[in-house]
């Protein structure tokens, strides 16, 4: 029984889309891909924290809190605004980095678009030919990663502005939540 990397042509099949991406796209368009991964490793991580560890550290949070004797001086609320900070201000970690790579994504498109319009004209220059056919294969080809641009940075600003929303939520939760422990401890 023939393992997978045994497999004749294996590397050239695997490597195939890669090649007619370049090809279609240029180097920027990889450039974009690499972009849009590390943007949607990031999302992915994001819905594993909030589904997992946010969670579970939210619950010891409301449990150190319902458990502390003081709930209403000064310093009690202070403390408790503080962690519920320091909590909510994990969940807002990497939104810096996602805004950067969503703001980058059209950037990228733009350049893959110069780029792709200077080797057309550069194309048509040394041909000395105007033949409409090569020039609208090559605008189309440059055209490109702008619309790959466009496309990553459309999905990561509704992932972003869905995350904002989820966080702004989660904080008000938090301090109801805070609120209701110290409520069901005194009653």
């Amino acid at each position: 029984m023939p393992l997978w990397f045994e497999v004749p042509g294996l590397e050239s099949r695997l490597l195939e889309p890669l090649e007619n991406l370049v090809e279609a796209g240029g180097s920027v368009l990889v450039v974009i891909v690499l972009v849009a991964m590390l943007l949607f490793s990031l999302a992915l991580e994001r819905v594993w924290y909030f589904r997992i560890t946010y969670r579970r550290a939210r619950q010891a949070l409301i449990e150190r809190w319902a458990a502390r004797g003081d709930h209403f001086g000064w310093s009690a609320l202070t403390l408790r605004d503080v962690w519920a900070r320091e909590l909510i201000g994990q969940l807002r970690r990497p939104l810096p980095w996602l805004k950067l790579l969503v703001a980058l994504c059209p950037l990228l498109g733009l350049l893959g678009t110069v780029t792709g319009m200077i080797a057309v004209f550069d194309s048509l220059a040394l041909t000395d030919t105007g033949q409409a056919r090569a020039m609208a294969d090559g605008v189309a080809r440059a055209t490109l990663p702008t619309l790959a641009g466009m496309a990553v940075a459309v999905v990561g600003l509704l992932f972003t502005s869905r995350l904002e929303q989820i966080i702004r939520r989660e904080e008000q939760r938090l301090h109801d939540r805070l609120a209701r422990a110290v409520e069901e401890s005194n009653a």
